[in-house]
This record gives structure tokens, C-alpha cells and sequence, in this order.
């Protein structure tokens, strides 16, 4: 039996077909279809399926990752969402945090709500903090609230009153009536969505799974349809942005968990891939063709945090972006890939990103009615891609079109065709470096601990000068490295995150009741995971809190000891707590007394499915040079041979300058550096000898 894992990105869709009894995968990329993206998908399938001799009956699993939701929250491309509050919060969107991320800006951009005011509608009710009832809902209001949203062609709308995480009597009493009186309206209740405490936060997120969700009904839908129309009955599963999967109805009902699923599925392919050589701690960049990707696996596991900023207004500045209450791997996601443009600014400094070519029209070399020069363009140009192999030969590049569009560049600068080439390349590495310390550095570490991991079509292409420029010696280059995000689909677990907010004291601690609410939450995410994979399924329960010291507003996130809890239960939380806070912020205050705001569990079960085998060969088959191209590193231009991946034997060892080729992805090796083809599979580079 196989598995197929299909990863929708900005340019292209990579589609993967993994032989589950023998190891082996085959992959292809197809243009993503921004229009329907359904319909890139299926032809990619079918092409696939077509050269490597498939029965679609044969796929017992399907794993989906899509960039769809996330662009349409960016894009402001999602349904018309209502806003349904308690009383005198109608503007709870607008205040926010009441605070500025930017101080001194007097002109500062602000995120604009998804949800305009004049589709803001309030409920006569109230909750108090501990869930009892000051105001009991009233119907009326309820509906007649609705009725005006619906008036103005609200298609999904979004409930959240005051502290419903305390008791979600009133949004649901609340839900059953609008959905009586208008049941096509589709609905959100923050008590499903994101129940826990902080209003704005609260909000935000489930505005945004509303604003999303008709979309997720109708693709995911319309993509299972299509699936079963070409004989493909295997369940779907979906990937979500804290690295896990789930089954189709639970991404319908929270899509807002989807948003980062692509790349969280490439962090957890740089974690396989960096375990096979030894590797835990790694930077996994992986550069596609509309953003760059770069996540800090630590000990063998990426990072998973539980707040995310959508749409930033300025990208690399925390609280410029909506907050959504999601768990997702972290990552920092940059505006350059290889269909970043290439362009002067007002100064005449030649800026890469983030405006991008995109699938459509796509850089200048496609030939698709691109004339905007781009970063595939300038490597074309520099002699590290072959215009006839390209993308697994799916598709030509034109060089003549390429030297057109970056020649109008180079004009404009007084340069010629190779300075102009080079530029391009040497800015995107350096806006992708630039970006890489400060979030390595925000994390509390330093870049040139870490091994580089390269993945995605331009990872391979950009990986070793990127690591030149963070102090980096080792880089990784994965099998399959231009569809490892697709191959990450394929290792992911199930998994889910469920919260609830608490809030009491750790002195006097009701040992039983804590107990009995982490028990609730991990059975309401046990039932998602055999709705996922079916009953049976061999589970891991991890337990944690949100913390802090009583009087403080922020809390830290604290693994905790699995359970039962008892009598000692206290004294090893408080423990956790304080050696945690020790290690973030270097000291432990002299204060006692310590408050439980949140509790969290994560569980996860393997999914089934054989484990991913790279065909490697022990000897060479014949000659692994193809020829020799002209390609630039730096100022020089060098004659540097080209080698067929495939062909190159486990201890095979290459020096510098050198281009390797497979299938989805080019490796460039910088010269007087040594890669070593190992039996796992991946090429390593060291980058020493280059300093």
C-alpha cells in the first residue's frame, strides 16, 4: 500500500507517493493554481500517478498541507464574518492591547480587524470571571442581532461574550437559537475555539477561524471529491500548524489551526533528516518559491509554542500582526524566495522581496508572461540551474527571457549582466541571514552551534552561503530535499493541543479537581485521535501550565509530571515552575506565592506507515558526472561539474566548486569545500575549509 502527502505552497504544489512496504518515494511538482487550487493538485496526481504506474486504489492515506487559509487571511481574501459580543465589547477589536509596537511612530500601521464595525453586533448578557451568571442571555437580542448581521450578508459569523472560557452556557444557548432561525450561517464559538482567558486574544482567534472556515468547508470538500473522482477512497488527513495531524472534520470545524501547517511539516522533516546524521540541534531553512522558512529544532524537536501573529504589518516586529491563540511550531517566515523580485529603491539600493512573481505569472525564465526579474532568474543567469531539468524537467526556463529582465536591472545600475546576477543573490542571502540571528538570537542561542538542514526548491541552491554568513560550518542536504515539507506530511503523528483556563493559587491546591480537569481535556483530545486513526491508537500525554508568580501579567508555559496528582503534586509543580523561570530569566525571586492561569495537554500517537528509506546506492552506477557549466561564486566564474545525485555512492566525497542535480532540487557545493554522501542519505557539507 501507498501513502501520497500533497503540500500546496505559493509556486508550486509537491505531491509525494511513499511506498509503505518498500520505503521508497517519488515525487513531482506541478504549478500551484491560486484560482483553484483543487485543480493543480489533481493534475499533479495524476501525472505522478501516470509515470510511476499507480493504482489509486492502492493509497490507503492521504496527508494535506496548504498555504490556502493562511493566504486568505493575509489577503483579506475570506468570507464576510460577523462579530456577535456581550454588550458594550463591540469595539474589542479596534483597542486590542492598548499598546503601541512601535513607540515613537506617530504614523504607526495598525492590523485592521477582519471584522469591519457595522457587522459588530452585541447580546444583552454577562458572565462573571468564575463563570456565574450576572445577566442572564436574553433570546431577543440574540436573534435580532443575527437577523441584522444576515441582512448584510454576513456568511459566518463569529460568538464570543464575556469569560464564555468560564462557562460556555451562554454561547451555546446562543448558537442553538441563530442556527434555528438561520441555519446556513456557520458559526464559531470562542469556548471551542480558544477557551482561555485575555479578551482581545480570545476574539482574534475565533474571528479568524470564522473568517476562514466557509472556506476550508468548500476546499476540503471539493479536494475530496476530487480525490474520490480519480479512484482515491483512502481517508484525508490534515496538518496543523503544531505538527501533528487530524482528521478533515476537525480541520473544517478549526481551521485556524491549519495556517502554518506547510512549514511545520518541513521542520518536522529537518528533525528526521538531521537525526540520520547525528544532528539534533539544527537550523532548517527551507527557501521555496514565494517565502523562506527557518525553524530551530532543539534536542531532536522543533519548538511548538501557543501564540502566533497572522499578517503582520511589519514582519519582523512582534505585536504588529492579529494574535491568534494556535498552537504552531515557531518559525520566522521571510519574504524571499524564488520568485522574490528584484528591484532598486528611491536610494538606488537593489532591494529582493517581499513582492513575488509567485506561480502566476511566475519569474521572468517561465516564460509564462513574467517580466519582473527574480531571484530564479539571477540563478539561472549564474550558471547553477539547468533550463531544461528544471523541476524535474516538468517545465523549461528560458534563459533568453531571464537575461531580458535582469538586464533591464543591470542598466538601470550601470552594471553588467553577471554583477547584476550576483547582486541578486548575494541580497537574498543576506536578508535571509539577517532575519536568521535575530530570531536564532531571540530564542537564546548562537547560529554557529547548529548544523544548517537545506530544504524546498532553492534551500539546496542558497544553503551554503547562508551558512557562510551566520558562522555556520556544517550544512545538510536531505534526499528529496526539494519536496521535504511534503516528506515532513508523511512522518507527522496525529496530535492534539487542548487548553482550559483555571485560575488558582498553588498553595491550598484541590489536588482532586486539577486532576479531574486535565483528565476532561485529555479525553475530549483522545476522542479527536481515534476519530483520526481509530480506536487503539498507542498514545503520549504531555501535561503543562501556564504559570507565574502571583500579581505578575504574563505567564510561562511549564511541562509538568503526567499524573495522577496527589498530596505531592504541589511541591514538584512549584519546582517545574521555578527552575523554568530560572533558566529563561536567570534568577528566582523571593516570592512564594505561585498561580496556575491555563492548563495544556498535547496527545500524540504515531501515524501507521513504514519508514522512509532513501535509495542510496553502495556503488557507483556508472560515471555521477553529467558535464561541467559555467557558474559564478562571488567575482569569479568557475567551470564546475555537474553531478547526478543518484549516481553518487554512500562515502562518495565531492570538492568544490561543484553543482549536484536531482530531481527537485539543485545542491550547490562553494569551492574548496568537502560534501560527504552518506548512507543515510544526506550530503554533508563542511564548510571550514572556506574560512
Amino acid at each position: 500500500m501507498s501513502a501520497l502527502a500533497i503540500d500546496i505552497g505559493g509556486t508550486f504544489t509537491d505531491i509525494v507517493l511513499f511506498d509503505e512496504k518498500t520505503g521508497r518515494f517519488a515525487a513531482h511538482k506541478e504549478l500551484t493554481t491560486p484560482s483553484d487550487p483543487a485543480r493543480g493538485v489533481v493534475t499533479g496526481i495524476r501525472h505522478l500517478f501516470a509515470a510511476e504506474g499507480t493504482d489509486a486504489a492502492k493509497v490507503d492515506r492521504v496527508v494535506h498541507a496548504t498555504t490556502l487559509f493562511t493566504n486568505a487571511l493575509i489577503e483579506r481574501r475570506g468570507a464576510v464574518t460577523g462579530l456577535l459580543t456581550t454588550q458594550g465589547f463591540r469595539d474589542t477589536l479596534e483597542i486590542g492591547h492598548e499598546r503601541k509596537y512601535e513607540l515613537y511612530d506617530l504614523h504607526l500601521p495598525l492590523p485592521q480587524p477582519l471584522v469591519r464595525r457595522a457587522l459588530r453586533q452585541e447580546a444583552l448578557e454577562r458572565l462573571a470571571p468564575d463563570g456565574t451568571v450576572e445577566i442572564a442571555l436574553d433570546a431577543a437580542s440574540v436573534l435580532a442581532a443575527a437577523d441584522t448581521l444576515v441582512a448584510k450578508g454576513v456568511e459566518s459569523l463569529a460568538i464570543c461574550f464575556l469569560h464564555a472560557y468560564a462557562n460556555p452556557a451562554h454561547e451555546r444557548e446562543a448558537a442553538r437559537l441563530i442556527a434555528e432561525r438561520h441555519p446556513g450561517l456557520i458559526l464559531s464559538l470562542s469556548s471551542d475555539v480558544s477557551p482561555q482567558i485575555r479578551e482581545f486574544d480570545r476574539s482574534s482567534t475565533t474571528v479568524a477561524n470564522a473568517y476562514v472556515k466557509p472556506l476550508a468547508e468548500k476546499y476540503l470538500n471539493r479536494l475530496s471529491g476530487d480525490l474520490a473522482g480519480i479512484g482515491i477512497t483512502a481517508p484525508l488527513f490534515m496538518m496543523l500548524s503544531n505538527g501533528g495531524l487530524t482528521h478533515v472534520d476537525e480541520a473544517k470545524r478549526v481551521p485556524v489551526q491549519l495556517l502554518e501547517s506547510g512549514p511545520a511539516a518541513g521542520a518536522l522533516s529537518a528533525a528526521f533528516f538531521g537525526e540520520r546524521s547525528g544532528q539534533r540541534d539544527l537550523l532548517a531553512f527551507d527557501l521555496g518559491g514565494t517565502t523562506a522558512k527557518l525553524a530551530l529544532v532543539h534536542g531532536g524537536e522543533p519548538l511548538v509554542v501557543h501564540k502566533f501573529e497572522a499578517g503582520r504589518e511589519r514582519r519582523f516586529t512582534a505585536g504588529s500582526g492579529l494574535p491568534l491563540n494556535i498552537s504552531t511550531i515557531e518559525l520566522i517566515e521571510i519574504g524571499a524566495g524564488g520568485g522574490s523580485i528584484a528591484a532598486h529603491d528611491a536610494l538606488g539600493l537593489l532591494k529582493v522581496g517581499p513582492r513575488s512573481a509567485s506561480s502566476v505569472p511566475g519569474p521572468a525564465c517561465y516564460a509564462r508572461g513574467g517580466t519582473e526579474p527574480t531571484v530564479t532568474d539571477g540563478n539561472l543567469l549564474l550558471g547553477y540551474l539547468d533550463a531544461d531539468t528544471f523541476a524535474g524537467g516538468t517545465m523549461k526556463l528560458s534563459t533568453q527571457a531571464a537575461e531580458t529582465a535582469v538586464g533591464r536591472l543591470a542598466d538601470e545600475a550601470g552594471m553588467d549582466l553577471p554583477r547584476t546576477a550576483s547582486g541578486i543573490h548575494a541580497v537574498v542571502n543576506e536578508t535571509m541571514a539577517a532575519a536568521a540571528r535575530v530570531h536564532v538570537a531571540e530564542q537564546g542561542h548562537d547560529p554557529r552551534d547548529f548544523a544548517l538542514l537545506v530544504t524546498g526548491g532553492g534551500g539546496p541552491l542558497h544553503g551554503c552561503e547562508l551558512a557562510r554568513r551566520l558562522g555556520i560550518s556544517q550544512v545538510i542536504c536531505p534526499p528529496g530535499a526539494g519536496v521535504a515539507s511534503a516528506l515532513g506530511l508523511l512522518l507527522a503523528p496525529a496530535r492534539v493541543d487542548r487548553v482550559a483556563t483555571v485560575t488558582r493559587r498553588l498553595d491550598g491546591l484541590d489536588h482532586a479537581a486539577l486532576e479531574a480537569e486535565y483528565a476532561a481535556l485529555e479525553a475530549e483530545a483522545q476522542a479527536v485521535i481515534s476519530a483520526t486513526l481509530g480506536a487503539g491508537a498507542r498514545l503520549t500525554i504531555r501535561r503543562s501550565a501556564d504559570l507565574r508568580f502571583v500579581g505578575q501579567g504574563y505567564e510561562l508555559i511549564t511541562d509538568l509530571p503526567a499524573g495522577p496528582y496527589g498530596a505531592e503534586t504541589e511541591a514538584a509543580i512549584r519546582e517545574a515552575f521555578q527552575a523554568g523561570y530560572e533558566r529563561v530569566f536567570s534568577r528566582r525571586p523571593a516570592v512564594a506565592a505561585i498561580e496556575i492561569i491555563n492548563i495544556r495537554v498535547s496527545v500524540t500517537s504515531a501515524a501507521a506507515g513504514g519508514s522512509l528509506d532513501p535509495d542510496v546506492p553502495v556503488a557507483a552506477e556508472g560515471a555521477a558526472q553529467t558535464g561541467t557549466r559555467q557558474a559564478r561564486f562571488g567575482d569569479a566564474a568557475y567551470s564546475a561539474p555537474v553531478l547526478d545525485r543518484r549516481r553518487l555512492a554512500a562515502g562518495s566525497e565531492v570538492i568544490g566548486p561543484a553543482i549536484i542535480e536531482e530531481a527537485m532540487s539543485t545542491l550547490l557545493i562553494p569551492p574548496a569545500a568537502r560534501a560527504v554522501v552518506e548512507a543515510s542519505g544526506n550530503i554533508v557539507i563542511h564548510l571550514s575549509e572556506t574560512r
